[in-house]
Parts: C-alpha cells; structure tokens; sequence
C-alpha cells in the first residue's frame, strides 16, 4: 500500500495540471466530511481516473466516497456524479469519470460519509487518498482490446 502511495506521490511531483492530482491527500478521518474544490481547468469535459487508496481501517465498519460536480463552485446539486461501492477494507479501488457528457462542469470535490458498528470504539477510523489522472480514450481502448 504504502508503495503504490509513494509512486503516486513521484509522479504528482512530475506532473503539472491545473487540477491537483491528490484531490483528497492521505489523511485520517474519524467523521464524515468532504475534500477541497479543486478546478479542472485544461481536464474540463475529459475522462478521468479516479484512485481511492484505503491505507488504514478498523474492523466492524464503512467508508462510502462520492464525487460531486460543479459549474461554478457555488452549486453542487442534489446527487453526485459517481460513488464507489460501499468499502470495508484496506486496498486501491478504481473507477472512470467520464465528464464529455457534463461539459458545464469546472470543479469537483470528494465527500465521505464513515460508519461503525459492533464492539469496540464507537468512532470509525479510516486512512485514505483519493488521486485523479486524465485516462486518453486511447489506452481506454488498447486495454479492452
């Protein structure tokens, strides 16, 4: 885990892009909460790849992600544009964002919503990262071929 994160990390230090590549860096969360808005600008109406990493978790509880979408920083609407499965488990997730479809979109940011259940603590715990990457359709297609 820890591996994977330091090479995300190499190639932000790379890489230069109007949207921050971390949209949520590694942080530890015990609440639910949301990320920072972060602008798309030169990635606006492009096909992005979405990384969750789970670093740390406790047992008996969830973390739902979603990612929501925004014209002009102010409105971010009612639903969010996509939503990871419900995780439980320490591990890397993926997931495409296609914004050809929502032209209008400018910002995007990360919300989370955490929960615990059972014995032990009754607060959730959780270490994570969410990392956005322009995907060309190209390497879309040369990897379903």
């Amino acid at each position: 885990m820890a591996a994977e994160y330091e090479t995300l990390k190499r190639r932000v230090l790379r890489e230069a892009t109007v949207l921050p590549n971390f949209l949520v860096p590694e942080t530890v969360v015990r609440e639910d909460g949301r990320g920072s808005d972060c602008e798309l600008g030169d990635l606006q109406g492009r096909l992005l790849l979405l990384t969750l990493g789970i670093t740390r978790i406790i047992e008996q509880e969830s973390l739902d992600i979603s990612v929501w979408g925004s014209a002009d920083n102010a409105d971010w609407g009612t639903k969010p544009m996509l939503s990871y499965p419900q995780k439980f488990y320490c591990g890397t997730y993926q997931v495409l964002l296609d914004l050809n479809d929502r032209p209008e979109v400018r910002y995007i940011r990360v919300q989370w919503k955490v929960s615990r259940w059972g014995r032990g603590a009754s607060k959730p715990l959780f270490g994570f990262y969410v990392f956005a990457e322009e995907m060309s359709r190209q390497a879309l297609t040369a990897k379903t071929a």
